[in-house]
């Protein structure tokens, strides 16, 4: 049932014009990089906050231009068709680009981030109560997704044991507040502003569904087109490194990463500091890509079928280890 119900949508929604690559022309042919992103607490943001990638600009006299995306799937079409270079998205669409495009996972950048949650005043205590009950998720084509049926699952429960309501990551808050679902999955910051309007509350967190890197979920990856890491290995390190500053930032200067993001992203300071302090999303300056969390991880998308038995996904730790390493 599991893999009946999972394996066509996410792979159409995610690899949708993967399938016929538009030949593109490496990041060296033009003086843009664009960086997919989407609006969220991505460390790149608070790179460019700080003045790093501008930095990066003069040192290379290039132009780094986000592109913003509203979830994973878009964001690899874009990559597929040679229109982004290099991209920062949730862990499941990361790992598919690597597996299925000409791309590679270069760094684990967020922990967490994904939760279910509740109405603040739903007596639902545990994922079993969900049976029966209408569940708000942003598609098939998002990680949280397999997510959600692995939870349930766990708890005894089959996917068609609950209604399922296709919608907006950004809108599950609205549809918990009204009371229109029972539950709802989503990503942060999304799940932070639910959080902090006080309507809302966890029923589990990733942490607690898929355990993978130091007690936690892999929430989100950087990673790139390979011809842009061939053209251009020396911007490549530099935005890499860029990102691992960033995060040592964070990690050490909460407050202010909290007001940049605010700034960045257009989200509530609120909402932001109830995502760092509650640690809804994580930062952990170990970035580099290992095979045993790249190998549990994609055994946990084979076993959904969202990738194939013959899928492996590449990644290149080294641009992580020697950006780790300047930190020293």
């Amino acid at each position: 049932m599991l893999r009946n119900l999972m394996k066509s949508t996410m792979i159409a929604s995610v690899l949708a014009g993967a399938a016929i690559l538009i030949p593109a022309q490496p990041a060296s042919a033009t003086d843009t990089i664009n960086f997919g992103t989407q609006p969220a607490t991505m460390p790149i943001y608070i790179a460019r906050g700080m003045g790093l990638l501008a930095e990066i600009e003069k040192k290379h006299d290039v132009k780094i231009e986000f592109k913003v995306f509203s979830y994973g799937a878009p964001e690899n079409q874009a990559l597929a068709a040679g229109e982004l270079q290099i991209a920062s998205a949730g862990m499941g669409p990361a790992i598919v680009a690597a597996a299925r495009l000409p791309a590679k996972l270069l760094a684990i950048s967020v922990l967490e981030q994904t939760a279910i949650i509740i109405p603040s005043d739903s007596k639902i205590k545990s994922v079993k109560e969900l049976k029966g009950k209408k569940i708000a998720y942003p598609g098939k084509g998002s990680q949280q997704y397999p997510l959600l049926v692995k939870a349930l699952a766990d708890a005894g429960i089959k996917i068609d044991e609950v209604e399922l309501f296709k919608t907006k990551g950004s809108d599950v808050p609205t549809l918990l507040a009204n009371h229109s679902v029972d539950a709802g999955i989503t990503w942060d910051p999304h799940v932070s502003a639910a959080l902090a309007a006080g309507h809302s509350k966890v029923l589990i967190k990733a942490e607690k569904i898929l355990p993978i890197k130091a007690g936690h979920y892999i929430g989100n990856g950087v990673y790139a087109r390979e011809d842009f890491i061939k053209a251009r290995p020396e911007l490549v390190q530099d935005l890499i490194t860029s990102i691992v500053q960033a995060i040592d930032f964070i990690l050490k200067n909460e407050d202010k990463a909290i007001k940049m993001w605010a700034t960045q992203i257009g989200f509530p300071e609120k909402v932001i500091t109830y995502a760092i302090k509650e640690k809804i999303s994580v930062y952990n300056l170990d970035v580099a890509p290992e095979k045993s969390t790249i190998d549990a991880y994609t055994k946990f998308l084979k076993d959904a079928e969202i990738l194939k038995p013959t899928d492996n996904p590449k990644f290149d730790p080294r641009f992580a280890i020697k950006a780790l390493a300047s930190m020293k």
